[in-house]
């Protein structure tokens, strides 16, 4: 594990740099927000070792958690890849089925957008004559499916699962260890580059309330 902890330790430091030379390009979202809530960073143990709260803008935080969520699932698939060939035979036939997918606008994100829902929400009484999800979920369901799995298939391969899950508890559990020794920096980070962003913002929302209409007009 020494050596495995080491390599996570440099794989953070590097992930933590690449967003923080990221962060001086982020600016505060002019549009309508979205009701949905980012499943993958609500209550995210990554960004409580990172010390990112509430607080912290949603685009700020989910470009760090994206990072780490990458981490770990490198971790696990080479864990899978060595240990586990029959939930390693399944990952590589759905990589298949991917592939042979026409349209894949998921692929090729940035980290800030990754797991990102594709479609804004729509305008009340304004449907979308079209959605990129509509486009994908239409392009999946022309790809054949898999072929069905016996019962014995069935219960190793649940075993496996089981055993990667394990696996990627245990990686996440590290991960979030080291991210503790990188919070200084992080909270630099944001004091530097998004407060003041936040603060201009609010301001300004504040002479909004205040004066609702311009004396000028």
């Amino acid at each position: 594990m020494d050596h495995v902890e080491r390599s996570l330790e440099g794989q953070v430091a590097q992930a933590v740099d690449a967003w923080l030379r990221w962060l001086p390009r982020w600016e505060p979202a002019t549009h309508r927000g979205r009701v949905a809530v980012c499943r993958r960073c609500l209550g995210s143990p990554v960004l409580s070792a990172a010390g990112l709260g509430t607080d912290v803008p949603h685009g700020v935080a989910h470009g760090l958690s994206t990072r780490i969520k990458t981490i770990v699932d490198h971790a696990v698939a080479e864990y899978t890849s060595r240990n586990l060939p029959m939930l390693q035979g399944e990952l590589d036939q759905q990589t298949e089925r991917n592939r042979a997918r026409s349209y894949r606008p998921t692929e090729g994100l940035d980290p800030e957008f990754e797991g990102m829902p594709l479609d804004p929400e729509p305008q009340p009484g304004a449907p979308f004559l079209f959605t990129l999800g509509g486009m994908a979920d239409e392009a999946a369901a022309v790809v054949p499916p898999l072929p069905p799995l016996s019962d014995e298939a069935k219960a190793a391969l649940r075993q496996e699962v089981g055993l990667a899950d394990e696996y990627a508890n245990m990686i996440g559990r590290e991960v979030c260890t080291i991210l503790l020794g990188h919070r200084l920096r992080i909270q630099a980070g944001v004091s530097e580059f998004v407060e003041p962003q936040v603060t201009a913002l609010l301001d300004e929302l504040t002479r909004s309330l205040d004066s609702p209409f311009d004396a000028t007009e």
